[in-house]
């Protein structure tokens, strides 16, 4: 029951903030559109987990976005540079680089393929197992990889 509580203030937050809208009309069938989601889809977002472990991983997750806006950011100004340089020709040196994660749940894994894919400058391409394939735009941002982002969901989304 925990599980769909919580899948439904995620869905009915993201509802909210992406139509701003707020009059009865609009909020009421949010509610009743994110109910149905919740109801439905409520093991997708939390599969397997037991209600502490769901509890923290909410909790990570939302304290993981601001660190993730934040690299958005940066990267879409790492990006904006490149385009604009006169050398950009010089600057692209697009890589297809492989790793291996340490990231096991597949949450976790899910969020990491994710974010880098939300990151300007690097696309997840593949990932299998514990294998990452990420194309990215520049060699300053296939070095960066994985690095701080897999450690910053790793604390936030790993169970110990």
């Amino acid at each position: 029951m925990k599980t769909k509580f919580a899948t439904f203030i995620a869905m009915f937050t993201f509802w909210v903030v992406l139509s701003g809208m707020f009059d009865a009309f609009h909020l009421t069938l949010g509610v009743i559109c994110c109910l149905l989601v919740a109801h439905f889809s409520h093991d997708l977002l939390f599969y397997g987990d037991d209600d502490q472990s769901c509890a923290r991983g909410l909790l990570g997750f939302i304290t993981y976005l601001p660190w993730l806006f934040y690299q958005i950011i940066i990267a879409n100004l790492q990006i904006a540079y490149v385009v604009l340089h006169p050398r950009m020709f010089e600057m692209i040196d697009p890589h297809v680089i492989r790793f291996k994660t340490k990231l096991k749940r597949p949450i976790s894994k899910v969020t990491f393929a994710q974010s880098i894919t939300l990151t300007p400058g690097t696309i997840t391409v593949n990932i299998h197992e514990n294998q990452v394939a990420v194309y990215a735009l520049t060699e300053e941002a296939a070095a960066s990889l994985p690095g701080e982002m897999e450690r910053q969901i790793a604390k936030a989304l790993e169970i110990e």
